[in-house]
């Protein structure tokens, strides 16, 4: 029995509750206190007067919205081509947006090489290899998409300034990136164009210096009104020709034999070729097809007027060689600006929607955040440390006890 009751007040002895953990704490309150809030103040003065302080500015581009995705597409082979893709991380898919395109840019290596190149980055990071400057900027770079498609760039810094002026220059430099790295479709028809434009603006000027000099040394009259009607008919129906050939081919530079609207362009070319044959020889025979597209080299046209004065004949050949000429210049330039036009529409703008301006105040340290959890930290230990001697001096106590 009296066994039984010393079991028991032993148990008793052995029970710890809340408030056996109030009085260690309350014993040792001092050196929970003090090991609590000296760290954290401390923190909170050297973050506050000695830590470097890092300041960010942010610049936001708003994505331009999807016209079909021509721009991007040509985008994107363009930097295949130009070897800047190798260095996006597979960011540019086959489906991929303009907003996912600007990303793409901002994060690429030729991005940051340019501004590495532009703010003399390496020497201002005192890197010694490129690698190293490449990283610090990317460290010091953040580029995020939000919800609404609005792209942001945020550069972290400890000079105000270089941080606002870095990420308005990420914005500037996309902007001239994304002009010259993207070709859309109406960016290739534009250069097949103007290459056109330019040879049937010789070939014109070439025709009508030829009329000059023969009128100047021959001295004749213009022809009777009904042979300058035949062969203006037949300069209009020759320049729907080579302007339909012209055409034909411009699609074949992004098109395949079996497009649509490829095969409704032969079949206009046939039709001309038949009604010219027709008008030229009486017997709709076919004329061989111009391969080249050079409209001057062609020599092949000759309007039924054999009856004419030799002068006459030769005064009316030239002078249906410049309607030929005029003829294609014109539709020349109108397809040319509706290229232009369709390239503009094609191409998305960078529009800038916010531009970094220096911060007033630092992102970094803070003060506050980082002193508290340095504070909560360290009560954790000073609670752990004060259980922990108050289990060495009861160890202790019960030795003493024991010898005795």
């Amino acid at each position: 029995m009296m066994a039984d009751v010393r079991q028991e007040r032993q148990d008793e002895d052995d029970e710890v509750n809340l408030l056996d953990y109030w009085r260690v704490l309350t014993k040792r309150k001092t050196l929970v206190l003090c090991l609590a809030i000296f760290p954290a103040l401390l923190t909170g003065i050297y973050c506050y007067f000695f830590a470097t302080k890092i300041f960010e500015s942010t610049a936001a581009v708003l994505a331009p919205k999807e016209t079909g995705g021509g721009a991007t597409a040509g985008l994107a082979a363009a930097l295949a081509v130009s070897g800047a893709g190798q260095f996006l991380g597979g960011l540019l898919t086959s489906g991929t947006t303009s907003r996912d395109t600007f990303v793409a840019i901002l994060k690429s290596r030729t991005m940051a090489e340019e501004l590495i190149a532009r703010f003399k980055l390496r020497e201002y990071y005192e890197a010694r290899y490129i690698e190293e400057a490449l990283k610090k900027l990317r460290d010091a770079t953040d580029v995020a998409v939000s919800r609404e498609g609005v792209v942001s760039v945020k550069v972290e810094d400890k000079d105000p300034k270089l941080a606002a002026e870095m990420a308005n220059a990420y914005v500037s430099t996309l902007d001239r990136m994304f002009a010259r790295l993207g070709t859309s479709e109406g960016g290739r028809q534009r250069v097949f164009l103007a290459d056109r434009l330019e040879k049937s603006e010789k070939a014109l000027r070439h025709a009508e210096d030829a009329v000059r000099r023969f009128t100047e040394a021959n001295r004749i009259v213009v022809p009777q009104e009904q042979a300058k009607g035949v062969f203006e008919a037949g300069a209009r129906l020759k320049g729907e020709l080579i302007a339909a050939e012209v055409a034909l081919e411009s699609l074949r530079t992004f098109s395949t034999e079996n497009n649509p609207q490829v095969v409704q362009q032969k079949a206009r070319v046939a039709e001309l070729k038949r009604q010219l044959a027709r008008m030229q020889y009486s017997g709709g025979e076919e004329l061989p097809s111009d391969a080249s597209g050079e409209a001057q080299t062609r020599q092949e046209y000759h309007l039924p007027v054999s009856k004419m004065p030799a002068v006459a004949v030769e005064y009316a050949r030239l002078m249906r060689e410049v309607k030929i000429q005029e003829t294609v210049f014109t539709l020349l330039t109108q397809q040319y600006e509706q290229a232009k036009i369709a390239e503009a529409r094609d191409m998305p703008m960078v529009q800038v929607l916010d531009k970094a301006v220096p911060a007033e105040r630092k992102s970094k340290p803070k003060t506050v955040l980082t002193s508290a959890i340095v504070g909560v930290l360290s009560l954790f230990f000073a609670i752990f440390l004060a259980f922990f001697l108050e289990y060495l001096g009861r160890a202790r106590a019960l030795r003493a006890s024991a010898r005795s």
